[in-house]
């Protein structure tokens, strides 16, 4: 659970935006996202190919 401490004389805007990126730090929202459907294992395995085979030919041109 994540919680935030808030002084008296602290300003409520300061909190939320604290809270807010600490809350994308945890990426919860990814992966509830990623939950709504179920992808199969063959299917994830593609994508992460394919972005190693992009990764790796950006890095070769680069050079």
């Amino acid at each position: 659970m994540l919680s935030i401490p808030v002084k008296e004389n602290d300003n409520i805007e300061r909190s939320l935006k604290q809270f807010k990126k600490k809350f994308d730090r945890t990426k919860k929202m990814k992966e509830l996202r990623s939950r709504r459907e179920f992808v199969k294992p063959s299917l994830i395995n593609r994508e992460a190919m394919k972005k190693a085979i992009y990764k790796n030919g950006k890095s070769l041109t680069e050079d």
